[in-house]
């Protein structure tokens, strides 16, 4: 109770208005937003001061740290203990400034006490919670619903967002910025499909519908600067639901693209005609996908869009699956084109079991000579490992910045969000060199109530540069999912994300020595030597006994200390840590996270 009166205290003293409970600033118009956005001249961060709270208020809590940041105030902020909470006559505002402060309150009870991941009883009594067939839905009330979530549902969930020690597939945190940011976003609850440019509202007379398609072009090339790719050569840039929905996107453009190089005429493509009869007019018999260890969403990809599973082609390295073999990339190219088969070359830029990178500091201009050589195009999976372009430009991260040099050269580049940039689910971003052939797969037809495709300059833009999301997207209609990432580039800058980025590395590196140098467990890939320098986020691992290794996953997450996941490698069972929290404390976490391996291998071996 004291914790839930000093949460409200806390929102009354930050809102003179309660409808502003939600963290709640003011929408920014496009005049406000930097013209010169991907200078990215942004200050630090939150993110040091957040988990510094984090540390002090667990020193002694064995369980996970984790916090709440204090309700950040500004110069203007009414204080004083005069202000009293008085919603008025406005029971929205009064009800959601109630929820949220108890919502608070349970979460930060909840993952101070519990495990990282909820038990089987918990599960249990969710499960009876639930309403049983027939459903005849009653109606309830607001506040007995909350309780029902808050009592019922929210203990049944895990704490991937919460704990330091969610290890599994790669699963960042929500950093509190990006929660704030996203609270704005549910309450305004802008669809982000139509941009309605600034110049049809310039005069006093006009009306401005938005500011949100200004926002999100402006964080597009914020990102872009993030990550050293010159916003320029990418004009066309798109949020997605995440690095799936980027690779259809990805995967889409360059089918286009194939088959429209090879036709004499534009009216015969894919989007017009369909796939069969415009492979037949352009004289394609086959599509082929040349890659490398890829993400099982580029075969998902492949599948969605006609061209099948069996069109990828693994041309990597023996020694080295993950890495493109360019021995054998330009033979599967002359192969192909031999046999009437137009390519796409896709980059795995971090490869989802090891975290190794498909190309080395050299690799992409001599691909981009191949692709241009035999009309390919190069596609990258960047979902996390682009992130190594953001890294400190230092001699410990030399190694790794050169296995992401030259993507700027790549013809389309997927990102994944709500991995390391640690906005909330579900958030993908989507880059390419080519508008036209974007706009051409993905524009709206016939759809007088829309505004109609661009079509205002051969590259398809609207007359200020910005693309009607609906028109270069999956989606007729979307959340305003640019919000958070804005708002954590906004807030950290770029110290903060380089910052941010070489925690997770450092963690990763230090378990990887410990696992190196241990008699329970072992390293994999297997290599001769350790390199410290090779270890991007991702740690992959087994148990020397095999006994253990079989069941090592398990056990591992019994403990209710930390989580992580499975997966194989070379036939045999494997563990996976994908460090990708900004809740990384590096020393804390590797003597934890160590203690509990020790503590698995030990009790299995007395056992």
């Amino acid at each position: 109770m004291h914790m839930t009166n000093q949460l409200i205290s806390n929102l009354q003293h930050a809102f003179k208005d309660p409808s502003q409970a939600l963290f709640l600033p003011p929408v920014i118009g496009p005049s406000q937003i930097s013209s010169e956005p991907h200078r990215l001249l942004l200050a630090p961060c939150q993110v040091s001061h957040c988990r510094e709270l984090s540390s002090e208020s667990n020193t002694k809590n064995t369980r996970p740290p984790t916090s709440i940041p204090p309700i950040m105030t500004t110069p203007n902020t009414p204080t004083g203990p005069d202000l009293h909470l008085d919603p008025g006559p406005d029971p929205e505002s009064a009800f959601l400034l109630s929820a949220y402060t108890r919502l608070r309150a349970t979460v930060t009870t909840h993952t101070t006490t519990h495990p990282v991941l909820p038990t089987p009883q918990t599960l249990t009594q969710t499960l009876s919670s639930l309403p049983s067939a027939p459903f005849d839905l009653p109606p309830s009330t607001p506040s007995s619903t909350l309780t029902h979530l808050l009592e019922s549902i929210l203990p049944s969930l895990n704490q991937q967002s919460t704990s330091p020690y969610y290890y599994g597939f790669v699963t960042g945190s929500c950093l509190p910025i990006a929660q704030a940011a996203d609270n704005l976003v549910t309450a305004l609850d802008q669809n982000v499909q139509v941009h309605f440019p600034q110049s049809s509202s310039s005069s006093s007379s006009g009306w401005v519908h938005s500011s949100a398609t200004f926002v999100e072009s402006t964080t597009l090339s914020m990102l872009l600067s993030l990550l050293d790719l010159p916003p320029s050569r990418f004009p066309a840039k798109t949020f997605t639901t995440g690095a799936t929905g980027a690779n259809i996107l990805g995967l889409a453009c360059g089918r286009e693209y194939l088959i429209s190089s090879r036709l004499s005429s534009p009216e015969k493509s894919v989007a017009k005609v369909g796939l069969v009869k415009a492979c037949i007019a352009a004289g394609v018999a086959d599509i082929k996908i040349l890659t490398s260890k890829p993400h099982s969403s580029l075969l998902k990809a492949a599948k969605i869009l006609g061209l099948g599973e069996e069109c990828v082609l693994d041309v990597g390295q023996d020694d080295k699956p993950w890495r493109i073999d360019l021995d054998k990339l330009e033979p599967a190219l002359k192969e192909a084109e031999k046999n009437s088969t137009a390519c796409i070359i896709a980059i795995s830029s971090g490869e989802v079991n090891t975290g190794r990178f498909a190309t080395a500091i050299f690799d992409m201009p001599k691909i981009r000579s191949l692709a241009d050589r035999y009309k390919a195009w190069i596609h990258v999976d960047g979902a996390f490992g682009i992130f190594a372009r953001a890294l400190p430009n230092t001699d410990e991260f030399l190694s790794l910045r050169a296995c992401v040099a030259g993507m700027e050269l790549a013809d389309s580049i997927c990102v994944d969000g709500h991995k390391l940039l640690n906005v909330p689910y579900d958030n993908g971003i989507f880059f390419s060199r080519h508008p036209s052939t974007l706009t051409q797969v993905f524009s709206n037809p016939g759809a007088a109530y829309l505004a109609p495709p661009p079509s205002s300059s051969a590259a398809g833009s609207q007359e200020d540069g910005i693309f009607g999301p609906l028109n270069i997207g999956l989606e007729n209609s979307r959340r305003f999912r640019a919000l958070p990432v804005y708002a954590v580039l906004k807030s950290e800058g770029r110290e903060g994300m380089e910052a941010m980025f070489s925690r997770m590395v450092f963690l990763a590196r230090k378990l990887a020595s410990f696992i190196h140098n241990s008699e329970h467990y072992e390293m994999l890939p297997e290599t001769e030597n350790h390199v410290e320098e090779d270890i991007f986020m991702i740690v992959l691992f087994r148990a020397r006994n095999e006994a253990l290794n079989n069941v090592l996953v398990d056990r591992i997450n019994q403990t209710g200390k930390m989580f992580v996941s499975g997966t194989q490698w070379q036939g045999r069972k494997a563990v996976r840590i994908a460090v990708s929290t900004w809740r990384v404390e590096v020393e804390r976490d590797a003597k934890y996270v160590e203690g509990v391996l020790r503590e698995v291998a030990e009790s299995f071996v007395e056992a």
